[in-house]
Parts: C-alpha cells; structure tokens; sequence
C-alpha cells in the first residue's frame, strides 16, 4: 500500500529546483505524492501549518516534516 505524501512549496526557484531533484527521485511505488502550490492554492496555506510545515519547500509524509533547503517562511505567506 502506498503511503501518503504532501510536497508543499511556493513556486519559487528554490522549490522548483527541489522538487525536480528530490521529489522526482523518491520512489512511486511506495509514496501517493501530491503536490500544493501554496502560492497559487492560499487556501492550502493553514492546513500546511497545522501539518507543522514553517518553510517551503517540505515534504509531509504521514506526521513526519521533512523542510528542504530554504525558499520561504510560510508565515509569510498568509
């Protein structure tokens, strides 16, 4: 069975760049992967920090927030 996996990010070079890299590797077979533009859904944007994501790019797999590299705070976002 496949685990449930979230990958927030704000459209930036930096999310982009991580997504095309780590995201693009993670293995299919075990990881549903949905990707949240919270840029473009701010409706997203609470339930990302109720999730315990502070920066963006992250990948949320399950409970576990795993924030990758540095492209923006999602405070200031919304």
């Amino acid at each position: 069975m496949k685990r449930k996996a979230t990958w927030y990010h704000a459209g930036c070079d930096v999310c982009v760049s991580a997504e095309n890299s780590l995201v693009a590797a993670l293995d299919a077979e075990k990881l549903d992967i949905e990707k949240v533009d919270v840029g473009r859904t701010r409706a997203r944007i609470d339930e990302a920090r109720r999730r315990g994501v502070k920066t963006l790019p992250a990948l949320v797999v399950g409970d576990d927030v795993f924030h990758v590299n540095f492209g923006a705070n999602l405070a200031d976002l919304g």
